[in-house]
């Protein structure tokens, strides 16, 4: 179990899942850079936790809502969680009956090839399960092309994995070092490309290299 003050962002886990050097540059050396992708993402989080709490009928909407999970060393704030009136739930204040969280996460883009968004999804779904304490089977991804919703089921591959990256995450964050460049395609459309320089710094004796071309032309 960790403490209130070992809590990371469970928003790291989509960044170390994409590129541990991109965890370590942003969560580590607190560099961030936007590029029109980031940019659109943010703005879209903004608009999703506008609007606190709204009842509709059968269903509650909370948006921005703050989670966290002491056992896995989590926390962060969910798009909008749907609280579903169910016969094996939770209860909630001023509401009557039993109720099942529902995580839906907004994303501005189409569904990516790797299971990132997934894992977000997924960990939101491990900090509701302790703070209600019940099971979530299941939740979804709205993505802005094609404009629908995608459901996620919390299968136990996806679960371990999540958790996996939340042990490792602790222990690079611990490490306190920034993981190294190794350039691959995908570097190409990462915001951090021009602060990380991967095509540089991943060659060997490329940093040596730099480094005396810099001292020569002082």
């Amino acid at each position: 179990m960790y403490t209130e003050d070992d809590l990371l962002p469970l928003s790291g886990l989509q960044h170390l899942l994409f590129c541990e050097r991109q965890w370590g540059l942003i969560h580590l050396e607190q560099v961030w850079e936007e590029n029109r992708q980031t940019a659109e993402g943010r703005v879209l989080h903004e608009k999703a936790h506008r609007g606190g709490v709204e009842n509709r009928p059968g269903v509650r909407i909370s948006r921005g809502l703050r989670i966290h999970s002491f056992r896995h060393g989590l926390s962060g704030e969910a798009d909008v969680v749907e609280f579903r009136p169910t016969q094996d739930g939770v209860t909630l204040p001023d509401e009557d009956g039993l109720w099942q969280p529902y995580p839906v996460e907004y994303k501005r883009g189409k569904p990516k090839q790797d299971s990132c968004d997934e894992v977000q999804l997924c960990a939101q779904a491990l900090c509701l399960e302790e703070m209600f304490g019940t099971r979530l089977s299941a939740g979804a991804l709205y993505y802005g092309q094609p404009r629908r919703r995608i459901k996620v089921l919390f299968a136990p591959q996806l679960r371990e994995r999540t958790e996996l990256l939340a042990a490792r995450m602790h222990a690079l964050y611990r490490m306190g070092r920034t993981p190294l460049a190794s350039y691959q395609a995908k570097c190409d459309s990462c915001s951090l490309v021009h602060r990380c320089v991967p095509k540089l710094f991943s060659k060997p004796g490329s940093v040596r290299c730099y480094l005396d071309r810099a001292l020569d032309t002082e």
